[in-house]
């Protein structure tokens, strides 16, 4: 049990500590809000998609590629966002803010929190499972987002547009340039292994400490219940309905504890991005990702010590 719960808060007080050392970097005035907006341009550019390339790159693919778990993952994620949709249009009113509160519950911040937890539990070369569930889920989150903004304002679903964005996403590049160098047995030359490697340890560090830059904790009460309704059920009513189902089905080990993750990683940062590009309501935007990133360590911590003391993951 005392093993357990060490390990649960090795796999998650690492986030937390980085997230707040960017919220304290950010207080110091070390860096305001555009060096921020430029760092964050450089992670998601730069540093995760070489994240993704690595894990792939250096993971068993073969071993990793397991179609019941793609395929529930993407089923799950289309339910909860046909879920949220039909319920928030039905008791919210305001366009700009339904964009938000759909968004919210199935848009996770699964790369930048599914990566160091797993790899603290399995190690970094065991969780490609992870890097392909990314590589599938994150271009669904990106569609589904920005399909929900547009029929909220008004405007007409540009599909080739959406494709085109997705194919240009840094991240998916990295997943998909992981999986072409898996199949064809491309080794790189070990200088270029070596510094991509390297390269790749820093994404993690380099996001969570932006993440705690953005928090800002100057509360709208205009906007607090719903953001406590989001909240409560993207942490832990998503994961208590679905974590359950995962396990009836047999999923295991990193899977699983991937799957968990999906569920309760907390709102991506990119969801504010979203939301302000695409006119939803930015302060709610806002406060969720905040409120979702904070609690999400400790709904997390509980969810991988309950499923370790039963030997599930």
């Amino acid at each position: 049990m005392f093993d357990n719960l060490i390990l649960s808060v090795n796999a998650v007080l690492p986030l937390f500590l980085m997230m707040a050392l960017g919220f304290v970097i950010k207080q110091l005035k070390l860096f305001d809000d555009h060096t921020l907006r430029k760092m964050n341009r450089v992670a998601f550019n730069v540093f995760l998609p070489i994240l993704m390339f690595q894990n792939i790159y250096t993971g068993d693919l073969a071993a990793s590629f397991n179609p019941k778990l793609l395929i529930y993952a993407m089923a799950t994620v289309l339910f909860i966002f046909f879920t949220s949709f039909f319920l928030v249009k039905r008791f919210v009113k305001d366009n700009p803010t339904r964009g938000v509160l759909v968004q919210s519950q199935f848009r996770s911040n699964f790369i930048l929190f599914a990566v160091p937890a797993l790899a603290s539990i399995y190690g970094e070369g065991n969780i490609a499972d992870a890097g392909i569930m990314i590589a599938i889920i994150v271009p669904a989150y990106n569609m589904l987002a920005v399909i929900t903004f547009e029929i909220f304002r008004g405007e007409k679903i540009k599909l080739k547009k959406i494709l085109q964005g997705i194919m240009k996403n840094p991240i998916i590049i990295g997943s998909v340039l992981g999986i072409v160098f898996q199949l064809l047995h491309i080794k790189l030359p070990f200088v270029l292994e070596s510094t991509i490697a390297d390269l790749s340890k820093t994404a993690t560090p380099v996001a969570l400490v932006i993440l705690g830059g953005f928090f800002e904790f100057g509360v709208t009460k205009k906007w607090l219940k719903l953001t406590l309704a989001a909240t409560l059920s993207k942490l832990l009513l998503i994961p208590a309905i679905f974590v359950p189902i995962s396990i009836y089905l047999g999923f295991r080990g990193v899977p699983l504890a991937a799957l968990l993750i999906m569920y309760g990683a907390p709102v991506a940062v990119s969801s504010f991005t979203t939301a302000l590009e695409m006119e939803g309501n930015i302060e709610l935007a806002n406060q969720v990702t905040i409120f979702t990133s904070l609690f999400s360590v400790f709904t997390i911590f509980v969810g991988i010590f309950v499923l370790k003391s039963f030997s599930l993951i």
